[in-house]
This record gives structure tokens, C-alpha cells and sequence, in this order.
């Protein structure tokens, strides 16, 4: 999709371009999106997708998507509609405890809060969602930019995690996603509420909006997991982007090390293991059977010291699963999905031209 836009700060680069997609969505339009997504996740070794979500269309929305991703594509997903005042709001916490309270037992299917940054939230918001939160973790954008900060600090008097916690809205296992401009004092209240942090570092560099301080959150004892904000489909990618530019920012090539990597990188299967009630991550006993099969001619020798290097310099640069199995199940074979699946995959095209048609329209 091209957009014009020449956005001066990151709010106008969300109105020029993020908002004006989202607004215009319609359930069939995220269905096939949920598709296409779900695709692409599993031909590149992925099986479970923790999605934030955003559509001019609420209502169902969240089950348009646990339809395509889980039903259809047979992935783990979990769930939820970004709360945000340009939206209807009441609108978007029905379906956001909707989603929660009609997947609660499921282990495939789950729903967090969603609610979008700071600066799109009033306090009249915040209250109502507060009301209704018992306790389920959130999944929210803050300091995603130092604009959230600026404006949270200008209009409330606060830094934003501050703001959110004197709602109560930071319960464990709440998702606190970006968070390149946050303090130690924000830091100690994420970690005493048991939260994480979602770094996603290829988002960070693409809207040019810094790059989080890891060093800080290590020295803090924060849990830190790994996204991707929707960028892309393959998270190996965004295992060597957190590698090469963590190098970059703490300018020395020894501060953020393979270990630091698989800290974060098991972190998050220990997220979505906790959040979905199963455990991930493994192939062990009692582990769910989440596995994939990769061709690999071994350049050099390979063994337990340098394991790891073969596959971040070795497999992630060309990464291509023969075989993805869920749950024991195949659902990926020989590089590809099912005849059905590939037939509903063409059909997005055409709700894209859709989707851009209406945007031109909005101009």
C-alpha cells in the first residue's frame, strides 16, 4: 500500500498513515488479513501470535481473526482490540471482555485488554476500563515515542506508567509494548506488578522513533519478551535485528550477547505457555508438540558450544521450515499449506484494493 505522508512527529505519522488503514478495515477485510498473516507466520516456523488489533469495524473483529489464524490456519492466538478514543469506546471494551470471557478455558484461543498509547486514552476512558478489568492483563503502546512521554507529562502531570497505575490497569502478565522512553521508577512499578516488556525493534527503526534501552531494563530485572508490531511474518529476523542493534546502541559488541538473546527469546514462550495454559517451547514430556523441520547442510563442524551460531548466522538468514507441526499435527507440508488455505490466500488481494479504494476516497 502507498500513502503519501511527510509526518513532522509520531502522531502525524499515525494519523498520515496507521490510522487511516485501520479505521477503514471491515470484518471481512481482517478475516482475510488473519489469513494471509497466519500463512505467512507458519511457513516461517511460527505457531502462536499474540495480536494487537485495530479496525474500523468492532464488533467481532477479535473472533474474525481467532476464525482465520486458529480455525483455519490451526495456529495459537491471542487477542485484543486496541481501546482508543478515536474509536467507540464503549464499543471496544464490549468486545474486548467479550473475547476474554468467551475464551477463558480455551488453550488455543485467549484475549487481553488492548488499549492503544497514552495520548489516545482520557481519563474518562481509563476509568471505564478500569471498572471492568478484573484483573486481566493489558496489552498497551507506551513510549513507543518520546511524544507519548511529552504528552502524558503536559496533560496529567505524569509519566505515563505512573498515569496508568493510578488507574490500576498494570496487572501481571500485563504486556507493556515498546517502552523505549520509560525511567526506573516506571521500570520498578512494571516489575513489582509482574508485567513485561514486548520490545519490537524492526518497528522501532522503520517509524524512526529510537531503540529501547535493554542494558536498563536488565539492570532492573524486567522480563523482556519479543514482537515484531505486525511488521513482518518471520521473527528470526527480529531476533538478529534485537542482536545487531542492541550491538549498535550499547556500542560495544559484548553488552548484549547470545545469552541475552535466548533469555528473551525463552521469555516469551514462557509468556505465551503462562497466558495459554499449556507449555511451549520444549520438546520434552508434557510439552505441547510445536516443532519444525528445516534442511540444513552443516558448513562447519556443529556441536554444543556453536550450536546457536549455526543457527543465527546459519539457518535465521534463510530461514524455510520443510515441516510445521502444532499440537502433533501437521500443518505445514513440504513448504506448503493446504489447497484450501491457498485458494482463500488470493482472495486478500482483492479486499485489499478494497481497503486502499476507501482510503483514496477519505483522502
Amino acid at each position: 500500500m502507498s500513502v503519501p505522508f511527510n509526518p513532522t512527529n509520531f502522531k502525524e505519522l499515525l494519523e498520515q498513515l496507521w490510522w487511516k488503514l485501520d479505521r477503514n478495515l471491515t470484518n471481512e477485510m481482517i478475516y482475510y488479513s488473519g489469513i494471509v498473516s497466519g500463512v505467512e507466520y507458519l511457513k516461517n516456523g511460527v505457531t502462536t501470535i499474540i495480536d494487537h488489533h485495530a479496525s474500523g469495524e468492532i464488533k467481532g473483529s477479535l473472533n474474525q481473526l481467532q476464525k482465520a489464524i486458529c480455525n483455519e490456519v490451526n495456529l495459537r492466538g491471542v487477542f485484543c482490540f486496541e481501546t482508543s478514543d478515536r474509536f467507540d469506546i464503549n464499543k471496544c471494551i464490549t468486545e474486548n471482555i467479550d473475547f476474554i470471557n468467551e475464551y477463558s478455558n480455551n488453550h488455543i484461543s485467549k484475549g487481553l485488554f488492548g488499549m492503544h498509547a497514552s495520548f489516545t486514552l482520557s481519563e474518562e476512558t481509563l476509568n471505564k476500563i478500569s471498572k471492568v478489568l478484573h484483573n486481566n492483563p493489558i496489552h498497551i503502546h507506551v513510549a513507543e515515542s518520546i511524544y507519548d512521554q511529552d504528552f502524558s507529562q503536559e496533560e496529567y502531570n505524569e509519566r505515563v506508567i505512573n498515569r496508568l497505575n493510578r488507574h490500576n490497569l498494570i496487572t501481571r502478565n500485563s504486556i507493556i509494548t515498546h517502552g523505549l522512553y520509560l525511567d526506573k521508577t516506571e521500570l520498578q512499578i512494571i516489575k513489582e506488578k509482574e508485567a513485561v516488556i514486548a520490545v519490537n525493534i524492526t518497528s522501532n527503526m522503520n517509524n524512526a522513533v529510537g531503540l529501547p534501552n535493554y542494558q536498563l531494563f536488565r539492570e532492573n530485572d524486567i522480563k523482556v519478551i519479543i514482537g515484531n508490531d505486525g511488521i513482518s511474518q518471520k521473527m528470526t529476523s527480529e531476533y538478529q535485528a534485537l542482536y545487531y542493534a542492541m550491538h549498535h546502541h550499547l556500542k560495544s559488541p559484548t553488552k548484549f550477547s547470545f545469552s541475552d538473546l535466548i533469555k528473551v527469546i525463552n521469555n516469551t514462550y514462557e509468556y505465551a505457555s503462562e497466558i495459554l495454559g499449556v507449555k511451549l517451547g520444549k520438546l520434552e514430556i508434557d510439552y505441547q508438540a510445536d516443532f519444525v523441520i528445516i534442511p540444513y547442510n552443516q558448513p562447519t563442524p556443529l556441536n554444543n558450544e556453536n550450536i546457536f551460531g549455526h543457527l543465527f548466522f546459519g539457518l535465521f538468514n534463510n530461514y524455510m521450515p520443510q515441516t510445521v507441526f502444532v499440537e502433533g499435527k501437521k500443518v505445514l507440508d513440504n513448504y506448503e499449506v493446504n489447497a484450501e488455505l491457498k485458494e482463500k490466500y488470493k482472495e486478500a488481494e482483492k479486499q485489499a484494493q478494497i481497503l486502499w479504494t476507501k482510503i483514496e476516497k477519505e483522502g
